[in-house]
């Protein structure tokens, strides 16, 4: 077979890879359920004004604050990087969830809209939390399928989607401070 015939188209490729990592989970898990448990690990060191230099797994980026609140603007915001990993997560699961269910999706677009009042992260008012009062999520779905199918997708996102469970549901955090010496 000709390298040219071998070549994926990129569903065809996307198919093949979710069926692969969803039946290698499902031995992997089969074959020993403690697997099905996973950690992740970011480490974050601050520079500059407010700006951090985050590394994960082996992946680096930065985030930083516009200068109204106290950045150099050199990178998004934190609360930009939590809509953005809600947004990515989304795509992954729908593609996931389009995958098994057998719907059709040739495009998915997602937009995070997120209200967030300063004063809760100044201090100016107690009542007020210091986070997201609430996040509106526009999906905007290509392809061929019944209004009635994208719904049962949506549905089946909402219901798997680890990143909107994060923002959905409270998760316990603990926090610890070790002193260091300085250098």
């Amino acid at each position: 077979m000709s390298h040219a015939t071998a070549k994926l188209s990129v569903a065809e490729d996307r198919s093949q890879r979710l069926q692969e990592a969803g039946a290698g989970w499902g031995e992997r898990i089969s074959a020993a359920p403690h697997s099905a448990a996973l950690t992740f690990t970011v480490q974050g060191e601050g520079f500059d004004s407010v700006a951090s230099n985050i590394r994960a797994g082996k992946h680096t980026f930065t985030v930083d604050e516009p200068a109204a609140l106290g950045g150099s603007d050199i990178a998004a915001s934190p609360v930009e990087y939590a809509l953005a990993a809600l947004v990515s997560c989304q795509v992954v699961v729908y593609r996931l969830y389009a995958e098994y269910l057998g719907i059709q999706v040739d495009d998915v677009q997602i937009t995070a809209d997120g209200q967030l009042d300063v004063r809760g992260l100044f201090g100016i008012d107690p009542s007020i939390r210091p986070g997201f009062s609430s996040v509106d999520l526009k999906v905007q779905i290509a392809g061929p399928e019944s209004a009635e199918r994208y719904e049962e997708l949506r549905q089946a996102v909402d219901a798997h989607c680890p990143v909107l469970d994060l923002f959905s549901n409270p998760v316990p955090v603990t926090t610890s401070v070790q002193l260091i010496e300085a250098i």
